[in-house]
């Protein structure tokens, strides 16, 4: 009779570097996803004239404030905006792609 198998080790080789990009990778999925969404619904909120010209104004500002810090962030951490797509399997990508 044999003995039963010794369960299988696993180790995670944690790099510091590894794990600061991977966590700023994720914060920057979530940060885009909300921008693609406050965008949306900045641009139905214009075509339904909800807003002034001065809310437009500061909406069309922050949202490219925001798009230029998502710029830097990534090229800080050599990330590729496509790198913010999660993959979600049978569901698709996380993020419609533009």
């Amino acid at each position: 009779m044999s003995e039963p198998a010794e369960p299988r080790k696993r180790r995670l080789d944690l790099e510091p570097d590894t794990v600061e990009r991977d966590l700023i990778k994720l914060v920057l999925t979530v940060v885009e996803l909300l921008r693609q969404l406050m965008e949306r619904q900045a641009l139905r909120r214009v075509d339904e004239g909800d807003l002034s010209e001065d809310q437009e104004e500061r909406i069309g500002l922050t949202l490219m404030l925001l798009d230029d810090r998502m710029t830097e962030l990534r090229d800080r951490y050599g990330l590729r905006p496509e790198d913010l797509n999660l993959d979600l399997g049978p569901l698709g990508p996380l993020l419609p792609r533009e």
